[in-house]
């Protein structure tokens, strides 16, 4: 007789979820899936509403990623302005970008995955969490709460307040940047890379501890996707469609991100709202790909900075010969690697005088009835694509966004963690716990990816072959 297993709500996830896993009549996992339970309807809403009113608007889709929701809804006005935007606005939304990886990879990091490495899957739950890792390692926590407030710092004072700000709009930017505020950000920078380097050097060292699990987690075969420069660097904010498979092989490059709808759709499946987006030529499922900097560190064939780049060429030696590095664990390295990117390149950019022009915004009236912005999210790729009437009433918008890109990679991960580690009808708590790891590998962002009406706790439930659920664990938000 099959079973099903329930895990909610996930924990440490920004969102709340719940997994099934479905046993077969010889009682091994035969499925998983990941299920997201909030109703996406921030698209629908958004119809009606002004061009000039979605970044501010959108920004609001998300208090851990706003600055990228802002920049990419900016560029999409862009678009249906037609116009370039000044060279001093560019750079300072490139900078609102790496302060926006900054802080959310610093996040991920040190405080909703580090308590299952540094504390063990199989600490007390009650303890595996940012108090308890305050309480292992006081200084370690602090750095990690200090590199993610220098994250914060630049981008209040871009756009005047650290979440939800509507700095960025369509032609540019609102409000030029000084030298004073460029000055004392420039202050920060030996400690910041310091808490970078460190954040390193403790991931290898999880590397080695962790050695014979890490292969379970996530580790299969898939499409890579995201933006490289026109040489193939990696980049964040401009650039080209790249798709990689998994040995290594470019099958598309270049691609006009503009044109994001002609190459991939969008399924849907009965038990989530979150949807099923697919490369186009390879179908559904086949053409399941993932985002985010995993893919990011994949396709690209260099850094510009320098520490970043010394530590890609490790990255990119974990496989042999050229395959993609394909386990998702490895997320996490890929993570830290652009972390210190964005460190470096934001230190390169505090020093171009250009940040300090005072011409950032180009005007103009609607000259085209659809847009489309892209932008590399911490979490991976993101799209906008606004359609609008003559007055820039918005009449259709859609939202791509990185979470649901990663859909079929979360759920194909969740069954092979299940498919390793449970044993029996029942889920102890380290493996709800290595589960729950799996999913905090792609650091999912489903306030983004659903667009939340109310809270929805997250459960794994255990059911047999028969539909019949035999265990069922849940945790409160």
């Amino acid at each position: 007789m099959s079973e099903i297993i329930t895990i909610s709500p996930v924990t440490r996830i920004e969102g709340h979820a719940k997994i099934t896993i479905h046993l077969n009549d010889k009682g091994e996992v035969e499925d998983a899936r990941f299920h997201v339970n909030e109703f996406r309807g921030f698209e629908k809403f958004c119809e009606g509403r002004l061009v000039w009113e979605m970044p501010g608007i959108t920004s609001r889709i998300c208090g851990i990623c706003p600055a990228s929701h802002l920049v990419t809804s900016a560029k999409a006005g862009d678009d249906i302005l037609s116009i370039g935007i000044p060279e001093t606005a560019e750079k300072l939304r490139r900078m609102l970008t790496l302060a926006q990886w900054i802080q959310s990879h610093a996040l991920s990091f040190f405080h909703l995955s580090s308590p299952d490495f540094l504390l063990g899957f199989d600490s007390d739950p009650a303890q595996r969490n940012v108090f308890g890792l305050i309480a292992h390692d006081k200084e370690f926590a602090r750095k990690g709460i200090r590199l993610r407030k220098f994250g914060q710092e630049i981008i209040e004072f871009l756009g005047g307040r650290k979440i939800h700000t509507p700095w960025a709009v369509a032609g540019g930017v609102r409000e030029p940047f000084t030298k004073e505020e460029r000055d004392h950000l420039l202050t920060w920078f030996p400690e910041v890379k310091e808490t970078a380097l460190l954040a390193l050097e403790t991931i290898k060292k999880i590397h080695k501890k962790f050695g014979k699990e890490i292969p379970s987690f996530g580790n299969f075969h898939s499409l890579f996707v995201g933006l490289v420069g026109s040489n193939g660097e990696l980049e964040y904010y401009g650039g080209n469609l790249r798709i990689m498979d998994s040995a290594g092989n470019i099958i598309a490059d270049q691609l006009d991100p503009k044109k994001f709808y002609d190459h991939f759709g969008e399924a849907s499946e009965s038990w989530t709202y979150l949807k099923f987006p697919y490369y186009k030529p390879m179908g559904y499922p086949k053409g399941m790909y993932r985002v985010g900097p995993l893919a990011r560190l994949n396709i690209c064939e260099y850094i510009e900075t320098p520490i970043a780049e010394k530590e890609r060429k490790i990255f990119k030696n974990l496989t042999p010969s050229d395959e993609a590095v394909n386990n998702s664990f490895y997320y996490h390295y890929a993570r830290l690697i652009e972390l210190m990117f964005a460190v470096e390149k934001t230190e390169e950019l505090l020093h171009d005088e250009a940040i300090l022009g005072t011409h950032v915004r180009s005007k103009a009236e609607i000259n085209q009835h659809e847009g489309v912005g892209a932008c590399e999210a911490p979490r991976g790729t993101l799209f906008h694509h606004y359609t609008v009437d003559d007055n820039g009433v918005l009449q259709k918008v859609n939202l791509l966004i990185a979470t649901a890109q990663n859909n079929m990679a979360m759920n194909r991960t969740v069954r092979q963690i299940a498919s390793q580690f449970i044993e029996g009808k029942k889920i102890p708590e380290g493996v709800l716990n290595r589960i729950e790891a799996g999913i905090r590998c792609f650091d999912p962002c489903l306030s983004c990816s659903t667009h939340a009406m109310g809270q929805m706790p997250m459960v794994v439930e255990l059911y047999s072959s028969g539909e019949v659920m035999i265990d069922s664990i849940r945790r409160t938000p």
